[in-house]
């Protein structure tokens, strides 16, 4: 491995103190192009390659590759838990209201947390976590396309 590559996945569970097993492999592979899926997503994705996994073996490897910190997991109001590789930074989400696409967004301004509360009350912030609303170009372009009046037709002639 080069000093620009990324890690490979069996270096990341190793370093991480995981064993390195073909689910755990196959599903950290999946999230790295496919961020933002919901554990059915990864388990549709990554069952039969090669050898069959099950749905509750998904949800082990995502949780203890999120409680290894390997995995970061969102769960935007009214939608499934969806999980990603993009850990140890602080970005937000944008999320589509219509679709549920979600999207990565840098941090909206200056260093983490980003936001700063009106009152700390005490509290040690680390970390902010923002998700933006709204609807994604393919949904607007859908909407707006209903919403378009139709083409008004001729007017029968009378005979």
């Amino acid at each position: 491995m080069d000093a620009g590559s990324p890690p490979d996945v069996a270096d990341l569970l190793r370093s991480a103190g995981l064993r390195v097993t073909g689910p755990r492999r196959r599903v950290l592979r999946w999230l790295e192009h496919h961020p933002h899926s919901t554990a059915d997503a990864v388990w549709a994705g990554v069952r039969g390659q090669p050898a069959s996994v099950s749905r509750q073996a998904i949800y082990d490897v995502l949780r203890a590759c999120e409680e290894a910190g390997l995995v970061r997991s969102i769960q935007p109001a009214g939608h499934a838990a969806r999980y990603e590789r993009r850990v140890h930074d602080n970005h937000h989400h944008l999320v589509c209201q219509s679709c549920g696409r979600t999207e990565d967004v840098d941090c909206a301004v200056g260093a983490s947390p980003c936001l700063t509360p009106s009152d700390y009350r005490g509290f040690d912030i680390s970390q902010a976590e923002v998700m933006f609303w709204g609807l994604c170009p393919a949904c607007l372009q859908r909407r707006r396309s209903a919403s378009a009046p139709a083409a008004q037709a001729p007017a029968p002639h009378g005979g």
